[in-house]
């Protein structure tokens, strides 16, 4: 009788928030943005989370020209959905509308190479591509296994040397993506104006000054302050207070 309790509650959670997003929707079409952003809220305190969530709530903010929020939520939306075109598209004319022009340094030689081919999919989808090969080396192994001829075992030997290469190079494109994922913390800066710090402290010089909606990389954590790190690779403290981690 419990589970059947608790199978009702939770279908009557995933309805409500199914009826709260659809209204999201209706509401954005509508124009109604901010109306629209307390429909999603509703969804997300129900602990229901989506890229397309994320995506209609950047859209509406971007509408109403809230830049942090925006690219925070176009944020969140890539960390499910890091391949699709259209929150990538939306996320560049979001960025247009900060204040801070930050130029990022770009990666040379063998670091760019590697970061540019693991980059081609995520680390979930490379685990999948290693074990499709896998399936194939299986198949290639009992080609192998009962060939009567020379011949078609050196081909199916060479095609099972190549699958065993190319799991080996899936795998590890596989765990330095899911290394990379992990130990990224991206934040968005949600003050107006905030000052990046030498130091931890607030009679520390100002290495520069952040406006909403730029983006950083959470280095490190000390009391109420974080240090962080700019594209440009500039380094300074900041407070915990001015940013919003992506990540929850």
């Amino acid at each position: 009788m419990k589970n059947i309790v608790y199978i009702v509650l939770l279908l009557s959670q995933i309805l409500f928030a199914k009826n709260d997003f659809e209204e999201g929707n209706t509401l954005y079409k509508k124009g109604n943005y901010s109306e629209a952003i307390k429909a999603y809220e509703t969804v997300l305190s129900s602990k229901k989370h989506s890229a397309e969530l994320y995506f209609n709530m950047a859209n509406c903010y971007y509408k109403m020209n809230k830049v942090a929020p925006a690219i925070f939520y176009y944020e969140k939306a890539l960390l499910l959905n890091p391949t699709d075109v259209e929150i990538k598209n939306n996320l560049l004319f979001a960025e247009k509308l900060k204040i801070d022009e930050i130029k990022e340094v770009p990666k040379v030689g063998f670091a760019k190479w590697l970061q540019n081919f693991t980059n081609l999919y995520h680390y979930n989808t490379w685990a999948w591509i290693a074990v499709i090969i896998a399936f194939l080396f299986l198949g290639l192994f009992l080609g192998y296994y009962f060939s009567e001829t020379t011949l078609s075992k050196r081909f199916f030997f060479i095609g099972m040397s190549v699958a065993l290469v190319l799991v080996c190079v899936s795998l590890a494109a596989a765990f330095f993506e899911k290394t990379r994922f992990e130990n990224e913390k991206p934040a968005i800066v949600f003050s107006e104006i905030t000052p990046l710090k030498s130091e931890p402290k607030s009679s520390s010089p100002d290495v520069l000054v952040l406006h909403e909606g730029t983006k950083v990389m959470i280095k490190e954590a000390l009391d109420n302050y974080r240090k962080v790190q700019l594209v440009d690779e500039t380094t300074g403290w900041i407070e915990a207070s001015a940013i919003k981690e992506v990540k929850d």
